[in-house]
């Protein structure tokens, strides 16, 4: 049994020491964001197998978008990573605000893909909460309206 749990503890600590050495000491929250990339992807597959409309080039395109997410995400977070040092390193200012970005675009992301699992589920027939349907889309608007008021405020 000793073998067992010295295996485990070097197994999830490696996993653990790597995670935190390309996403920082907030992994887990990529980790949940991957977790739900899964999960949408599996109800999907299923969504579409119970209804008969299965497709591989179909399944291509959302595993290739999923990809995309995760550019967009590494995208947001450089283009942050990027401009705080700037800021440090030749203008004297501290923009680490700017990290904000990131964490809003995985944020958003997160959002939609939750609300993509639980449409899923829904098609399929499961009886999913209320609370978590109208949950998301609150979480949704709020950040969509946010999101526009900064641009039409933009535009003035």
């Amino acid at each position: 049994m000793k073998a067992f749990t010295d295996t485990y503890n070097l197994i999830a600590g490696a996993v653990v020491t790597f995670m935190t050495a390309v996403f920082g000491i907030y992994w887990y929250i990529f980790a949940a964001y991957f977790i739900f990339n899964v999960f949408d992807w599996l109800t999907g597959w299923y969504k579409s197998r119970r209804l008969k409309k299965e497709s591989s080039s179909v399944g291509l395109k959302g595993a290739l978008k999923k990809l995309g997410y995760w550019v967009v995400i590494a995208v947001a977070f450089l283009v942050s990573d990027i401009f705080v040092r700037l800021g440090a390193d030749i203008l004297n200012i501290n923009l680490g605000f700017l990290m904000m970005v990131g964490w809003f675009t995985l944020a958003c992301l997160m959002v939609n893909e939750a609300r993509s699992i639980l449409e899923n589920l829904v098609e399929c027939g499961y009886n999913v909460p209320e609370v978590l349907i109208k949950g998301l889309e609150v979480a949704d608007g709020m950040i969509n309206k946010e999101s526009e008021g900064n641009d039409n405020n933009e535009k003035d």
